[in-house]
């Protein structure tokens, strides 16, 4: 018997690919010793977006999580998912940095690394592939699928050769949008399996409806290794149901050798688990068959979406989604998978908003094209990165060559809050997050985002937690379900609106500005200036809401038209906002850390005519 063996991935892209990444480790650790018992090929259950979950939402150790799991999974491989050069991050990392993040996750339980690079560029891939195996970790290359003119069957194959020369140990075909068809994946798992002698396993997402077939032509072709989820977890915009394809395979000379009745006792206890899970369920999760002509991810589609309800424009969604194949072509047809998702999505949002292609253009899409994340799969658009980048010229080594050592300064700023190199590396990942879970961790207030309504409100003034929002003529369902800890002047407040959910941070206004004058307005604490709506000439403006992260200029002073003041954070991306004209700094409205709104004077500048 030519057997088929499963990795099931519920523990990671299932969750994150339903409920937001949003399952806790107490959720999991119970239904670990059915599962260990299974037989599978491994458990996906650690890397993507869960290390970023467990911190910033979860306030959960993600290093912890991996000791545990492994613990309750002593027979089954543990698998974790990695952006090679850019770990779980969203840049590019020095050397030391991932080879100390490998060290740790093969020391702390990780069996198994997938690495894969957004741009599909091996140099990006090496150090990762090197560090695992000297970890004594199994290093599997990646393909991540995408399709366009610089595309082909052929391409992947050469670059499948080259991560095995690297010593890549297994290479893995990653459809994260659901791209793939069944001929499609017939002619590719076949040249593989032809042109190397290392396993092949196939990730396919079911977004598009096709997954289930994709899976049974590779098979025929010859792949030994698939990915499926508990089917409480799969579908949609997860991955084909771990229990049907044991059943259809049952009986074949592709067993799986798996207990169909043991799977379908673990599908029982997700499925309860689900329901608690109900608000981070989206609409957007389900069979979608534009990925076909767009390309967008599953998890991409709830973010823009998110993103236009935030503005009060849902009904430019079609617009963006229009966008998306356009800015992907000016970029040279990268593969939409973490980080180059969230660049061409955030820069094909503005683009629409702003209505104008490239109004704004975000740092990290000056970055691409600049060479600092890899070489494009193919041509650039040369007026946009001229726009873009000027006479700057793009680097063609590999980006990491340029990154000076890190783990040193890091580990030196992070200081005492960081109770060995685990803690490091989280920083490391996430700077301002992980420094505030750090902190909270050695304060005692560490408290998780609620999953359910306050069961009481206040004595006497009973708030409503379910009501609706009329804005500009649209109605919006808006449902709270709690509140998190002070932080310094504001409060998380977690709330669904139009059954998504939200975090919203209340600020506190100390006076309200009723002296007149026609704008209104509050004095923020956070910077003692009063907002205002933009309406001169020399407003500094943002056309999306987001965080600033940076302010480049200061009261009194001389700026020129097109002159970077401000830098704003918007969907995990970066935007420089620049001045509207030549000028001098009259008033700076908002600090770092403030939340920016589009319509607002930001920043107000007075030209040298007034």
């Amino acid at each position: 018997m030519d057997r088929v063996h499963i990795t099931d991935v519920t523990l990671r892209d299932g969750h994150q690919s339903l409920i937001a990444t949003r399952m806790r480790t107490e959720d999991m650790l119970p239904i670990c010793e059915q599962m260990d018992a299974i037989g599978f090929h491994s458990l996906e259950a650690w890397g993507g977006a869960t290390f970023d979950a467990c911190v910033r939402f979860l306030k959960e150790d993600p290093w912890e999580r991996l000791h545990q799991l492994k613990a309750a999974l002593p027979n089954t491989p543990l698998q974790m998912l990695l952006r090679g050069q850019n770990l779980l991050g969203y840049r590019h990392y020095a050397d030391d940095v991932v080879r100390a993040f490998v060290e740790r996750s093969v020391a702390g339980g990780i069996d198994i690394i997938r690495i894969f690079d957004a741009m599909n560029d091996a140099r990006n891939l090496r150090t990762a592939i090197e560090a695992t195996r000297q970890a004594g970790g199994h290093a599997q290359g990646t393909l991540c699928y995408t399709t366009g003119p610089v595309h082909s069957a052929t391409q992947f194959v050469t670059l499948a050769r080259e991560l095995v020369d690297m010593g890549a140990q297994s290479i893995a075909i990653k459809d994260m949008a659901g791209l793939l068809t069944p001929t499609a994946t017939r002619e590719l798992v076949t040249e593989l399996v032809d042109a190397l002698d290392v396993p092949i396993h196939l990730h396919a997402h079911a977004t598009s409806g096709l997954s289930e077939l994709c899976h049974w032509q590779a098979i025929e072709a010859g792949c030994r290794h698939i990915e499926t989820a508990i089917s409480a977890f799969a579908g949609g915009t997860s991955h084909p149901p771990t229990e049907s394809l044991v059943a259809a395979l049952s009986g074949t000379g592709h067993d799986t050798g798996l207990d169909l009745v043991a799977l379908q006792k673990i599908g029982l206890y997700f499925h309860e688990v689900r329901k608690k899970y109900q608000r981070f369920e989206s609409e957007y999760t389900g069979v979608d068959t534009r990925v076909q002509v767009n390309q967008v991810p599953g998890g991409m589609i709830s973010n823009l979406a998110n993103q236009l309800r935030d503005q009060n424009a849902l009904d430019r969604f079609d617009a963006v989604l229009e966008e998306i194949p356009r800015v992907r072509e000016d970029l040279g047809y990268p593969p939409l998978v973490t980080p180059t998702s969230q660049i061409v999505g955030t820069q094909a949002v503005m683009n629409v908003l702003a209505g104008e292609r490239y109004k704004t253009i975000t740092n990290e899409v000056k970055q691409y094209l600049t060479g600092h994340y890899g070489r494009a799969p193919g041509p650039i658009n040369r007026v946009i990165q001229r726009k873009a980048i000027g006479n700057a010229e793009a680097i063609d080594v590999r980006p990491a060559d340029l990154l000076k050592p890190e783990m040193d300064h890091l580990t030196r700023d992070i200081g005492d809050l960081a109770q060995g190199p685990e803690d490091v590396l989280t920083f490391a990942l996430f700077p301002e997050v992980g420094r505030s879970f750090l902190e909270q961790r050695r304060d005692g207030t560490l408290e998780p985002e609620p999953l359910h309504l306050p069961e009481n409100t206040q004595a006497g003034c009973p708030a409503p937690v379910e009501f609706n929002v009329t804005f500009h003529g649209e109605s919006y369902h808006i449902r709270v379900n709690g509140s998190g800890h002070h932080r310094e002047d504001t409060r998380p407040m977690y709330v669904t609106i139009d059954g998504m959910p939200e975090e919203v941070l209340i600020e506190t206004l100390d006076t309200i500005d009723t002296a007149g004058g026609g704008s209104g307005g509050a004095e923020s604490p956070r910077t003692g200036k009063k907002s205002r709506r933009a309406t001169r000439p020399g407003d500094v403006t943002t056309s999306m809401p987001g965080t600033i992260i940076d302010v480049l200029v200061a009261e009194g002073d001389t700026v020129e038209a097109g002159q970077p003041v401000l830098v704003l954070e918007a969907m995990k991306m970066e935007s420089e906002i620049a001045a509207p004209i030549a000028g001098t700094v009259r008033a700076v409205n908002v600090a770092k850390g403030a939340a920016a709104n589009p319509d607002d004077a930001l920043i107000e500048i007075d030209s040298p005519d007034a």
